[in-house]
């Protein structure tokens, strides 16, 4: 029996609507998919409820991928495609596979000779990069930075001085209800001159992007991002 094809499905970023975020294609491509495997599955049944699945979503398989998912249950989320079926993966994040567990199960999925293919959708770190005016020729993204602030402080002092060596935008996140003290941290310990570059709630209607110099972020009023999904940017 043929293989099935992992499909990496991007969802959208907030509750911005399914037609302005996913092209028509992805849409009918998802709506035929009854195999899913998820970060979570209540937003997941709230997305497929969203894009009106053929099949009624409480009929939909879904198995789970998350931080707790152990490696060697990763094989079992396998079987539905081992037995022909089309799966789709589908991140919390966003974009399957970046920033999120997915990449365990899709690096599994070509170790197996299964075909993977990605779905054109919204990834808040490269529509953020797109926006900052920053280098988009050469940028790291770090992922979570430390949550204890001293640990935080001293790694942003590193990142600032890996931007200004090689010149390279910085991306990073954070869990949102500490996104506050994150820009405090780099407002206080980054040199004036560094840019910054805040983009929150990306693509939907209260979205927030803002890039200038970390001395002109000191002089003017901060933006409220606490609980709201955020991407930093950061060039020396």
């Amino acid at each position: 029996m043929a293989y099935g094809t992992l499909y990496l499905v991007p969802v959208t970023l907030g509750d911005d609507h399914i037609s302005a975020a996913l092209p028509p294609d992805v849409v009918s491509r998802v709506r035929l998919l009854e195999h899913f495997i998820v970060e979570n599955e209540k937003t997941a049944r709230r997305f497929l409820g969203a894009v009106k699945t053929a099949k009624p979503v409480r009929e939909l398989q879904m198995l789970t991928l998350n931080e707790h998912t152990t490696e060697k249950e990763l094989p079992t989320l396998l079987v539905p495609l081992m037995e022909g079926h089309d799966v789709g993966l589908m991140s919390e994040a966003g974009c399957p596979g970046v920033a999120d567990p997915g990449a365990l199960v899709v690096a599994l999925a070509h170790r197996k000779g299964i075909r993977v293919t990605p779905l054109v959708g919204p990834s808040s770190i490269l529509l953020s990069l797109m926006a900052s005016g920053m280098d988009g020729q050469r940028f790291t993204f770090l992922g979570y930075l430390p949550s204890e602030k001293g640990a935080r402080v001293q790694r942003l002092k590193e990142i600032e001085q890996i931007s200004r060596k090689h010149h390279e935008t910085q991306i990073f996140i954070e869990t949102p209800y500490r996104n506050q003290h994150l820009l405090d941290d780099i407002l206080t310990c980054c040199h004036p001159e560094t840019r910054l570059c805040v983009a929150s709630n990306v693509s939907l209607a209260d979205e927030h992007i803002e890039s200038k110099a970390v001395r002109l972020w000191q002089q003017g009023p901060r933006p409220d991002l606490h609980k709201k999904p955020t991407v930093f940017l950061l060039l020396a």
